[in-house]
């Protein structure tokens, strides 16, 4: 039908022409020629606009489809660089948190439990690397468990939970959800055999000399997955040193020690680095640890001694289940 209506106005132009002077002839024959095509063309041309729109369009939202469906992905290299750590970032020369968690094979989709995280170093790392696809935990112990000398004190510690995660999204700009966090003897039996990694990151000697360290490790192992690891940084105690020299220990135990206590609760020694060695550290001091770097004891007398030593010497063990 668009064919003979073409074929027809055309055959009208021609007849125009013949009929018109020369000059008015091409003007008239020009614009009637002009708004024949406009008249054919036009919509043809504004629907294949509109379908090209159209496809456009859906395209664009396919692919924002897809990128919203990917997890975001938070390197370790962001995390470590991020300006919230400029304060923590003094001690990774000391503390090596990427060769650590390297170690430890940690990757972002796992959950991952910290012992006892203290000031939360590690939390500020761990946390936010896991957020997107995985889980950080911190695990404190049994407040049931210890004697306080008040009782604004056993208040304090049993609120320990709620509060540390409300303090790290204070402090590090995160959220509240990126943290959970339990008492040892709270930790949901629904969550039992779902963590990959337990870490005890300069925290044994605190619970071998309150006497609880075994029956931490007593109660980690069945929260840790089949094939699940326990990765442990601890400070060294020298391996010639007696027992009666580091028991209990002053921060610093030695490495034979640990492993015997891992094996007789369930675990066997994977692998062990050096990465967080530190040969300067005789790790035979009067005053423990804290003699050295970050806690420096005794403040200013012998301070820079200290500091030349740099903070403690470490084992770094990783261990699994047992068969």
């Amino acid at each position: 039908m668009r064919r003979l209506f073409v074929n027809t106005s055309l055959f009208a132009c021609a007849a125009v022409m013949a009929a018109a002077p020369a000059v008015a002839q091409d003007n008239s024959t020009r614009d009637i020629l002009g708004r024949v095509l406009q008249a054919v063309l036009a919509p043809q041309e504004d629907a294949e606009a509109e379908a090209e729109t159209a496809e456009a369009e859906a395209q664009a939202a396919e692919e924002a489809a897809t990128t919203a469906a990917e997890p975001t992905t938070t390197t370790l290299e962001m995390v470590l660089a991020d300006e919230r750590r400029d304060e923590d970032r003094a001690r990774d020369k000391y503390r090596n948190p990427a060769e650590t968690m390297d170690f430890f094979q940690i990757e972002p989709t796992m959950t991952v439990a910290e012992v006892a995280p203290g000031g939360g170093w590690y939390t500020r790392i761990l946390a936010p690397y896991l957020a997107d696809q995985g889980q950080y935990i911190a695990m404190a112990r049994d407040s049931d468990s210890v004697e306080y000398p008040n009782r604004e004190a056993e208040v304090r510690a049993k609120a320990w939970p709620d509060r540390f995660a409300k303090q790290f999204a204070e402090d590090f700009g995160g959220n509240a959800d990126e943290v959970l966090a339990f008492e040892i003897d709270e930790f949901p039996e629904e969550r039992h055999g779902t963590v990959d990694r337990f870490l005890f990151v300069r925290a044994m000697h605190g619970e071998w000399n309150g006497g609880r360290l075994q029956y931490w490790l007593r109660q980690l192992r069945p929260m840790l997955k089949d094939d699940g690891l326990v990765g442990i940084v601890q400070h060294r105690a020298p391996a010639d040193a007696k027992y009666a020299d580091v028991n209990p220990a002053r921060g610093y135990m030695r490495e034979a020690d640990v492993i015997k206590l891992m094996e007789i609760t369930g675990f066997e020694l994977v692998a062990s680095s050096e990465i967080n060695a530190n040969p300067k550290d005789p790790a035979n001091w009067e005053g423990g640890v804290w003699t050295l770097p970050p806690v420096l004891r005794y403040g200013d007398e012998n301070r820079a001694a200290y500091m030349a030593i740099g903070e403690s010497d470490r084992m770094t063990l990783l261990f699994k289940k047992a068969d």
